[in-house]
């Protein structure tokens, strides 16, 4: 949740808590807080999803990371060194078996990782005399789908949590908009005692970011009129 949204979201909660306190039963009124109410909610249960969204693409972020590490520190430099041993009496071999490079992106990769297992299993037999254990390549193909799967989880989770984003900007604005209704009710139930029109400004008020350089402009504190 990007941080002005947050802001309309925290001063929305205050404003409902608010409008609870100085409830009315006027049909006009209860109208009005229904449906902010009911923006607001749908708001919180978008803004709890976008949370474990993005709880859960870190994860798998945090997941594809261990298993590249285990496949390209643990397995690949033994499949690697076979496959090197097996290249003294097949020379072709030795251009097929090759560490990927550990700086390549994710999909490169595992493109690289997906071309020594082919290779591999190709000359199984080889590689197994020149001394390879025959699990390491399961091993090898278990890793490259638990990769994957990881990989789709990140990608899945992170549009996930744009599209709960673009939902929440638009709810933003449209409470934004019943904040103004209440606004206007509650200047006219409330114009002659200030002190509770006071305790709504304060609910209402919606701080105006800090200038990011000298150069940003100056506003006043903004609020939702």
């Amino acid at each position: 949740m990007n941080a002005p949204v947050r802001r309309k979201l925290e001063m929305a909660a205050r404003v409902r808590t608010f409008s609870r306190t100085h409830s009315s039963t006027e049909p006009t009124y209860a109208t009005v807080l229904s449906r902010f109410e009911e923006r607001l909610a749908e708001a919180e249960a978008i803004a709890a999803k976008q949370h474990e969204a993005r709880l859960a693409a870190r994860g798998a972020r945090t997941r594809r990371r261990e298993l590249r590490r285990v496949v390209h520190f643990q397995l690949l430099p033994y499949l690697v060194a076979v496959g090197n041993v097996a290249a003294r009496d097949r020379t072709e071999l030795a251009a097929q078996f090759r560490l990927p490079n550990s700086n390549a992106n994710n999909q490169a990769f595992l493109t690289a990782v997906k071309a020594l297992g082919t290779a591999a299993e190709q000359q199984r037999d080889i590689l197994v005399a020149a001394g390879m254990a025959p699990a390491l390549l399961e091993e090898l193909q278990r890793m490259i789908s638990a990769f994957e799967i990881a990989s789709e989880e990140a990608r899945a989770k992170r549009l996930s949590h744009i599209g709960a984003r673009a939902d929440l900007q638009q709810i933003a604005g449209e409470l934004m908009d019943e904040v103004r209704v209440l606004d206007g009710i509650n200047r006219w139930r409330f114009g002659k005692e200030p002190e509770v029109m006071a305790e709504w400004q304060a609910a209402r008020h919606l701080p105006t970011p800090a200038p990011t350089s000298p150069a940003a402009d100056q506003n006043p504190k903004e609020s939702a009129a």
